[in-house]
């Protein structure tokens, strides 16, 4: 978990951000909303418009029901005088004769019963009941302020819609970011920690499903991360260990060499020699491990059958067994057991396999290699009766220079190279390996590959 002195910036631009977000799209609502009307009036005939002016409805009904334009005055408090006086202050109502009824909004004057010229500038709404034009409505001058008036009175409503409805989206959008905002920055923050080398990093999973998803695959990630970087630290001290000892002893006798304390006879020169041949041994390990770990170690694979191979690798290893008291045996099918592998590597873990059970089985043990076969593939076991390893090493088995006694030397002990590499080398070929304590004591190291 961060500081909150390093999340709280994040949570500000964070929080600006969606802010940001929501404003535009109410904007853009709004926008949509006056455009579209716009474009609505604009298309509009100012005649269709004035029809539905509420007044004009008023004047077809009152004639309607009156059959003449007498007694107009009983409806004159029923027309607009509010909003509208401007409109109706320049209004002239005329019967079907064409003489006026009402002028500018009036019933008084002497105008009233004339005969009235429509002027270019006049707009006439007829007045029409059961399709009989029975008057005329005009308003005089322009019409564009009328105009503005009514776009007014139609976008009001949806103006003040729009407010609240905009209002009420910031506010929920208040109260849904503090879910998204917090979770989002805490793994911002997380993650530039993480890519400034702090690898305990973590961060708490909260907030919706998707955020606790992406804060719990960060984590893993950097539990990843922290493992590698561990594991690469562990792996550059255990080189530099393995490299110290045998560089140590080949300049301690070149210097003896050198300083006369020793002659340069064979009995001082070959000691470093058989150094020097340990490094390189070390050195093509290390090689042939990370080629196999990045799977650009090339393969020539075809189909063996495991009996010769294993029986080939216990002849190898049968003079070094007798030489410390060891039985060394195979049990083998009485058929061929083939597999499709590269001969070469998978001699070299049989090989790997043996020689460490040989290096941890006392004098007298019995070392045995087995091979047999189900319906789909086949299986090479590597067992001893040595004392061993503990329950909780054996997950640490194929790490790379790992030795169940640190304090082990590496006459007995090994680099800790040859079960790294016989599982590498395993898995490049689509088997798998595994080790287990054998009931009866010792240690069983099994291969299980696709038989062909």
């Amino acid at each position: 978990m961060k500081p909150a002195s390093s999340i709280r910036p994040i949570q500000v631009r964070l929080f600006i951000l969606l802010l940001r977000g929501f404003a535009t799209a109410v904007l853009l609502t709004l926008l949509f909303i006056f455009v579209t009307a716009a474009i609505l009036l604009a298309y509009s005939s100012q005649e269709g418009m004035m029809d539905r002016l509420p007044f004009v409805t008023r004047l077809e009904t009152f004639y309607t029901l009156h059959g003449s334009w007498e007694e107009i005055e009983i409806i004159l408090p029923l027309l607009p005088k509010g909003d509208d006086e401007g409109l109706w202050n320049r209004s002239i109502l005329l019967d079907e004769s064409g003489n006026i009824v009402i002028y500018m909004g009036s019933l008084g004057g002497e105008q009233i019963g004339q005969s009235y010229t429509p002027q270019p500038t006049d707009t006439r709404i007829p007045i029409l009941v059961e399709g009989r034009e029975v008057g005329a409505f005009l308003i005089t001058g322009s019409l564009y302020p009328a105009i503005g008036a009514i776009v007014l009175g139609l976008l009001s409503p949806v103006f003040f819609i729009s407010i609240f409805l905009a209002a009420l989206t910031i506010i929920l959008g208040l109260l849904l970011m503090r879910r998204f905002v917090t979770p989002l920055s805490e793994v911002i923050a997380a993650a530039r920690a993480l890519a400034a080398g702090d690898f305990s990093t973590r961060i708490p999973v909260s907030g919706p499903d998707d955020l606790r998803v992406l804060s719990d695959s960060f984590n893993h990630m950097a539990d990843a991360l922290e493992r590698s970087d561990t594991e690469r630290r562990n792996m550059l001290a255990d080189i530099a260990h393995e490299l110290r000892t045998p560089l140590t002893v080949i300049r301690g006798r070149l210097e003896g060499i050198v300083d006369g304390v020793y002659p340069a006879d064979e009995g001082h020169v070959v000691p470093a020699l058989e150094e020097t041949y340990l490094l390189e041994r070390l050195v093509e390990d290390l090689r042939l491990l990370t080629l196999a770990e990045t799977r650009q170690l090339p393969f020539e694979r075809r189909d063996v059958d495991l009996n010769d191979l294993a029986r080939h690798v216990i002849d190898l290893f049968r003079a070094e067994a007798e030489e410390k008291g060891i039985r060394l045996s195979l049990e083998a099918e009485p058929v061929s057991v083939a597999a499709h592998l590269d001969p070469q590597r998978t001699e070299q873990v049989i090989s790997n396999l043996v020689a460490n059970a040989l290096r941890y089985t006392p004098e007298g043990g019995n070392i045995w290699v087995t091979v047999r076969q189900d319906s789909g593939s086949a299986l090479l076991t590597v067992s001893d009766n040595g004392p061993g390893v503990a329950e909780e090493d054996i997950p640490h088995l194929f790490d790379r220079f790992w030795r169940g006694e640190k304090s082990r030397s590496r006459a007995s002990g090994g680099a800790g190279l040859g079960l790294a590499i016989a599982r590498q080398l395993v898995e490049a070929q689509d088997g798998s390996i595994a080790a287990r304590n054998r009931s009866g004591g010792g240690l069983e190291v099994s291969i299980q590959v696709r038989k062909v």
